[in-house]
């Protein structure tokens, strides 16, 4: 099984029973929120992952009991249009200090991946790259082959 993600909806996480829900600084923050367990519900409850753009942000979500962390935007992208890349600078300093998983997000292509890994990250988001592509199956086992030989380069 792959764990149901649902993004900025916390409502539908609850609903639909969501492994994770993964909500943006405003989604969270910017809604007076400082910790997960303020979220509403009942029940089971989904881990709760946050985006951050900063090392202070990435501190806060921690802080806040983020399950997870998003790392991005990486590059620019179309599904953020407007948001400044935060570089493979902030890459850097999550895998140098972020102690939570934690994910790379935001532009990331089959072309620049490998960047993006050499700067410390092991997961990455990825939506243009796989939602754009002629056959998104394809892009999907092209990005999942990079990913798992990646990983046993790195572990041996």
């Amino acid at each position: 099984g792959v764990p149901l993600v649902i993004n900025d909806h916390w409502d539908v996480a609850l609903e639909v029973g969501a492994e994770l829900c993964h909500l943006g600084q405003e989604d969270f923050f910017d809604a007076g929120l400082t910790h997960v367990s303020q979220l509403p519900g009942e029940g089971r409850r989904p881990l709760v992952g946050l985006s951050t753009h900063a090392p202070e942000q990435a501190g806060r979500a921690v802080a806040a009991g983020a399950a997870y962390v998003a790392v991005g935007p990486v590059f620019a992208t179309p599904t953020k249009p407007g948001r400044p890349p935060v570089t493979l600078e902030y890459v850097r300093w999550a895998a140098a200090h972020l102690r939570v998983p934690w994910f790379a997000i935001g532009g990331i292509t089959l072309e620049n991946l490998e960047a993006v890994l050499a700067a410390g990250a092991r997961r990455v988001c990825v939506v243009s790259a796989i939602l754009g592509a002629a056959d998104v199956a394809g892009a999907c086992q092209a990005f999942r082959r990079r990913l798992v030989s990646r990983a046993f380069e790195t572990e041996g």
